[in-house]
């Protein structure tokens, strides 16, 4: 996909892209820089966006509403991007989330080759690798080659057992759709880069083996992130709640207690917590950078 345009964070876009989806144009909205950013397909959607948000935006708030209501309540059906095409529709999901999808097909294929965990020989080069566990320092000057490196994050791609599977599968395709949707997909990578290294990396030293592994590490960054992001720029409009972040760190407690055997609850909490802080210098920067609030009154809103 390709930039068509940027328009002001303050500007609500849900009934502008939702007029856009009925007459059939495919388009993606994340928020880089403290601006949202508006992608199309190419550059001839691209030019269709533009018009459509110059004609949007001139109209009054209340008439912009009214006239996405009228037209969802009457569309035409040769407009409707998805109906009865389910291999288009899901195209575009791929396409607005890949980095997400991306991690989704490699669980299912290593569990599909490793049978759930049932036979790990063809997979042993994606546990985390031997290293000293005396200490940070000791194990970070351990890691001697870009293949040690690599393998201190292939341990999220281990599932043992299909609920084990299915619960990081369905969290990680929740969060992970609405984040990438919502910032700069390096942002993104990033963010699940660093929180499977940390999480990977604690729960090695705690345990003093590598018989672990799952996507429940950063699957919790991800909420952690999620949380911070919804509770200081509630303009993301993120699908959590506080209610929801109160049910994840119960059912870390409760596994700790009753699970902690056999449930890697050392990498869940380093998870939780480094996509806290990821998500903490994400505001920071967000509110405090200069740069940022130039580019707003630069761009006027929209380009």
């Amino acid at each position: 996909m390709i930039k068509a345009t940027t328009v002001d964070i303050n500007v609500n876009l849900k009934a502008f892209s939702q007029q856009l989806y009925c007459q059939g144009l495919m388009h993606r909205i994340s928020e880089e820089s403290g601006q949202q950013v508006l992608y199309a397909s190419n550059e001839n959607e691209a030019i269709k966006l533009r018009q459509a948000l110059r004609e949007w935006m001139q109209q009054p708030v209340d008439v912009r509403s009214a006239e996405n209501t009228l037209t969802l309540q009457n569309p035409r059906p040769s407009a409707m991007p998805y109906s009865g095409n389910w291999a288009r529709r899901f195209y575009w999901t791929m396409l607005a989330s890949p980095v997400t999808w991306l991690l989704i097909m490699v669980s299912l294929l290593v569990a599909a080759i490793s049978g759930l965990g049932a036979n790990l020989r063809p997979v042993q080069d994606l546990f985390y690798p031997l290293l000293p566990t005396s200490g940070l320092l000791p194990l970070l000057t351990g890691i001697d080659g870009i293949g040690n490196w690599l393998r201190t994050l292939t341990p999220m791609f281990l599932h043992f057992g299909e609920l084990h599977l299915v619960f990081n599968m369905l969290w990680l395709w929740f969060f992970g759709q609405q984040l990438e949707a919502r910032q700069s997909k390096s942002l993104f990578l990033l963010l699940v880069l660093l929180t499977a290294f940390v999480s990977n990396s604690a729960q090695y030293m705690v345990q003093g083996s590598n018989n672990f592994g799952g996507m429940s590490g950063v699957v919790y960054g991800l909420v952690g992130y999620a949380w911070i992001i919804h509770f200081f720029m509630p303009q993301s409009r993120l699908m959590i709640t506080n209610s929801m972040f109160s049910v994840f760190i119960i059912a870390l407690v409760a596994m700790e207690i009753l699970a902690s055997s056999w449930i890697a609850t050392t990498a869940h909490a380093m998870g939780l917590l480094t996509g806290l802080v990821f998500g903490l210098l994400k505001v920071l920067v967000y509110r405090l950078v200069p740069g940022r609030v130039s580019n707003r009154q630069h761009s006027g809103g929209r380009e």
